[in-house]
């Protein structure tokens, strides 16, 4: 069988047929309004890709931190801070050990 390109005859056409269709609309005031709740997080959804475009656009995207970035970043600052605590805690060990107060407190 040729397909109507082929033999250019166009196939025959079909009489218009009626359709019903029914809408149902629902009433505008029983939809409601969107809470602070959902405001607020729509609003800080934009913020936040509003400043990820920024960034992107002022600082290419080659630049722009990923998460294993501010994961390694993080680790960096968890290493400092336990360090300064322990350098901190040696120290007032050092200082306690020398301390005159201490030799006071033996003698009473």
């Amino acid at each position: 069988m040729l397909i109507p390109r082929q033999t250019r005859v166009r196939p025959p056409t079909r009489p218009a047929e009626m359709i019903d269709v029914e809408f149902t609309v629902a009433d505008s005031q029983q939809t409601p309004s969107p809470s602070l709740a959902e405001v607020s997080r729509a609003v800080v959804s934009v913020a936040a890709t509003l400043v990820t475009n920024v960034q992107r656009a002022m600082a290419g995207p080659a630049n722009v931190p990923t998460a294993r970035d501010n994961a390694y970043f993080a680790m960096l600052a968890d290493r400092a801070r336990n360090q300064a605590r322990d350098d901190l805690t040696r120290e007032v060990a050092a200082m306690l050990a020398t301390s005159p107060r201490q030799n006071m407190a033996k003698t009473r």
